[in-house]
């Protein structure tokens, strides 16, 4: 797939761009447990850090957590110096996106007082024309709205536009065709992790391989 295979370009951040170094995430779910009064397991933590297997919230509910607390305790032990500089950026997805010459938007769940640092520690602000936080007010993937946001923001529309969004998860694959795009999946875990098979327009572990498609 050659990068003008599209419009516009729309990806996900955590997980498909950048990813969290493993120390930060324990760190975090350590002091989240403290205070909360229960303690999370690892794989506790990767699942509500990356959304393995479904919503967050009723994986918390399901634990016995109610996820207004555990949410409002979660943004308060967060750092967004710690988080930024225990970020990195995946080279696959620099290269890719490095090369797109057309409108390139984010769409995350990571909130704004983290998203910024996160992009201006790694330097990569530049490469996104718009930048879209998901919150109760602009809805939560898979819902279209973000992604409609995002489109606006491009000055994309669905007059003769085609686009693509590109993530590592069941939502961002559910967001891009509840908003009429394609879907790339990102499979940057193992699925078995994961807990399911999550489809897209096209499924990759790299997207060296979009390129490869290409060629």
């Amino acid at each position: 797939m050659t990068h003008d295979a599209y419009d516009f370009w729309l990806f996900d951040l955590d997980g498909t761009i950048v990813d969290i170094e493993p120390s930060y995430v324990t760190e975090v779910f350590e002091e989240v447990g403290d205070r909360l009064g229960r303690s999370f397991t690892e794989a506790e933590a990767e699942t509500l850090w990356y959304g393995n297997g479904g919503s967050r919230d009723q994986h918390l509910r399901k634990w016995g957590i109610t996820p207004e607390d555990f949410w409002a305790v979660f943004h308060e032990v967060e750092d967004p110096r710690a988080r930024a500089e225990s970020t990195y950026l995946y080279d696959d997805a620099g290269a890719f996106v490095r090369d797109i010459d057309g409108p390139v938007g984010v769409v995350t769940h990571c909130q704004p007082y983290l998203t910024g640092p996160v992009l201006d520690t790694l330097d990569i602000r530049d490469w996104f024309d718009a930048v879209v936080c998901c919150t109760d007010d602009t809805g939560w993937k898979p819902d279209p709205e973000p992604v409609e946001l995002a489109m606006r923001g491009l000055d994309v529309g669905y007059n003769g536009h085609t686009g693509v969004l590109a993530g590592d998860d069941a939502n961002d694959v559910g967001a891009a065709w509840n908003a009429g795009l394609d879907a790339v999946h990102v499979e940057r875990k193992d699925p078995h992790d994961r807990g399911q098979c999550v489809l897209g327009d096209h499924r990759i572990r790299s997207f060296e391989e979009l390129k490869d498609e290409s060629s």
